[in-house]
């Protein structure tokens, strides 16, 4: 019989392990290569999951208002009493109207107990805001909306909380409204929610402001995004009868008595619509993408199981403070307790000091409030009014954390000689601002001022663009003013064109918005001259940011734009 021999030689030997390393070891170092985690997507996983878990609180904020809602309901049944049972109550269902399985609901929603069918005893009630706004029970509609334009929208991510009232100077909420719309983003805007709370009585004001809101901004109105409301006047107790405290005058304790009334108003509204609140002024500028900085910063934040309280995205005053909206309870309280004693700031730091601050060990007091008052920087809000909503007050504060923005637009311009009929205000000049070094500030335009550009050389305008006020002074612009151009050669328009007495025509006028912008009649032909014409008074100054026109090039190439952009620069003011 043969014998086999199995046994194999050290070459065959060799060529069997680097088989055997091919078909294990490449497969498992593949695998190990693409199995390491992708901390990017495990970083959004987080995140997620954090945002998720914010929202879940909101939703339990609401789940816990419903329950409320429940409850008030069943000490109602409590005192109607069901037929057959031994109660004192006053009032009673007909026996016939009521069938057995909806007596037994109403009783297990009473709190009957099941054996004896007997009531436990009264309930304890708790204190409302009634009790610290009792004037409130004087009148059934001290809580109602006295006016209120809203197409429903809720469950956005971030509500943003705007009041404002009748100012004795000038108004900035229309350009407040314009800067918050333009620094979002489609998506932004989507899952956001401006409220506007004008906070004040006079209906006709009211009206007058909600309309002009409804005509500036219709997209925006009818999408939702922007609301307006206004309270009852019922909601205001006396203000001529508050106490005197801190040593104000009367009117200041009014002025800041009521904004308190006004923030706790506000936030009640505000706070089933969204995740998060946002407590903001009618007088501010905002940076571009504010709400998605806010968000992501505010998610982080949970995500590290960092615990806050407010989240301040601006130095100044009550600007800019972001808050949970299911936490928002505890300052409508507090406000609400409080509102004739302090200011609003001051109230919001009092309550973060009473949850946070040891008494016993008060230097680490500061240090435990920054913890639940988180500073953003560089700041996303800027304050630019001027003029309080207390009379007689000029607030020149300012964020110096926002950064510099950029206050005109400089171009280069072709040459020309201008005139001015405005006076300018310290080195503001026209001609400074045409050379591009500045913008142009003029003191209080009158009917008939008239800013003029000559053209060394006639020239073709296509298309022009000018823009009045800045970022810091976004009410010094050209109202009532339209833009003339007068033709190097003279022509007859016939009624065609709008022609002045002294040959200009009219080829636009600037905006609302303080933008004029338009494309002259080609019969027109070439320019000699165009000119900014005022012709009604104005209760500000008035600023040209931008100048920018578009010159037909007659050679092959087509047109192009002379004053072409260089750069964008920053003035003080």
């Amino acid at each position: 019989m043969a014998v086999v021999n199995f046994a194999m030689s050290p070459l065959r030997r060799r060529n069997c392990f680097l088989v055997l390393a091919f078909v294990v070891f490449i497969p498992f170092c593949a695998f190990v290569l693409f199995s390491v985690p992708d901390i990017t997507s495990e970083q959004m996983l987080i995140q997620r999951l954090a945002e998720l878990q914010v929202k879940l609180q909101y939703l339990d904020s609401m789940y816990r208002a419903r329950q409320e809602d429940l409850q008030q309901l069943t000490q109602h049944i409590d005192q109607i009493g069901i037929p057959g049972d031994n109660t004192t109550a006053t009032f009673s269902f007909p026996t016939a109207e009521l069938r057995p399985e909806i007596k037994q609901l109403i009783k297990n929603m009473s709190g009957m107990h099941a054996a004896t069918g007997v009531n436990p005893p009264i309930m304890l009630r708790l204190p409302s805001s009634y009790h610290f706004l009792p004037h409130l029970l004087d009148d059934p509609s001290s809580l109602r909306l006295a006016y209120l334009m809203s197409k429903g929208r809720n469950g956005v991510s971030v509500v943003m909380g705007v009041p404002t009232v009748r100012r004795e100077k000038q108004s900035y909420l229309m350009d407040t409204l314009q800067n918050l719309i333009d620094g979002m983003t489609s998506a932004e805007a989507n899952d956001s929610l401006i409220v506007v709370f004008v906070a004040e009585t006079d209906l006709e004001y009211v009206l007058q402001v909600a309309k002009e809101i409804e005509m500036r901004f219709p997209m925006q109105v009818d999408s939702g995004l922007i609301e307006v409301l206004s309270p009852s006047p019922a909601y205001y107790p006396n203000l001529d009868k508050l106490r005197i405290t801190l040593g104000d005058p009367p009117e200041r304790v009014r002025w800041r008595s009521k904004q308190n009334l006004d923030f706790a108003f506000l936030m009640s509204y505000s706070q089933p619509k969204g995740t998060f609140y946002l407590q903001l002024e009618d007088d501010i500028l905002a940076k571009p993408n504010y709400v998605t900085e806010m968000k992501k910063f505010a998610i982080e934040k949970i995500a590290r199981k960092e615990p806050w309280f407010v989240l301040d995205f601006c130095q100044l005053g009550f600007i800019g403070k972001m808050f949970k909206s299911a936490e928002l309870p505890w300052l409508i309280q507090f406000f609400q307790m409080f509102y004739n004693d302090k200011p609003v700031d001051w109230l919001l730091d009092h309550l973060i000091f009473t949850k946070v601050c040891n008494w016993d060990k008060n230097s680490n007091c500061k240090r435990d409030k920054a913890k639940m008052w988180v500073h953003y920087k560089p700041s996303l809000f800027q304050h630019i009014g001027t003029h309080s909503s207390l009379k007689g007050k000029v607030q020149k504060l300012k964020d110096k954390q926002f950064g510099k923005v950029a206050l005109f637009f400089p171009h280069g311009n072709p040459d020309a000689e201008v005139v001015s009929g405005i006076k300018h205000y310290k080195q503001y000049t026209l001609e400074r601002a045409y050379l591009g070094e500045t913008f142009f500030w003029g003191l209080l335009p009158s009917p008939g001022d008239q800013l003029i550009f000559k053209f060394t050389t006639p020239i073709w305008v296509k298309r022009f663009f000018f823009r009045s006020g800045n970022a810091e002074h976004p009410s010094d612009k050209f109202y009532n003013t339209t833009v003339e151009v007068l033709p190097a050669e003279a022509n007859q328009y016939g009624n065609s064109l709008n022609v002045t007495s002294d040959g200009y025509i009219v080829v636009g006028k600037f905006d609302s918005v303080g933008i004029a912008t338009g494309v002259p009649d080609e019969s027109i032909g070439k320019i000699q001259a165009l000119r900014l014409h005022v012709h009604s008074e104005s209760d500000n100054w008035a600023i040209l940011s931008e100048r920018m026109i578009f010159k037909k090039h007659t050679t092959s190439r087509g047109a192009y734009n002379i004053f072409s952009r260089t750069g964008s620069q920053n003035s003080k003011s």
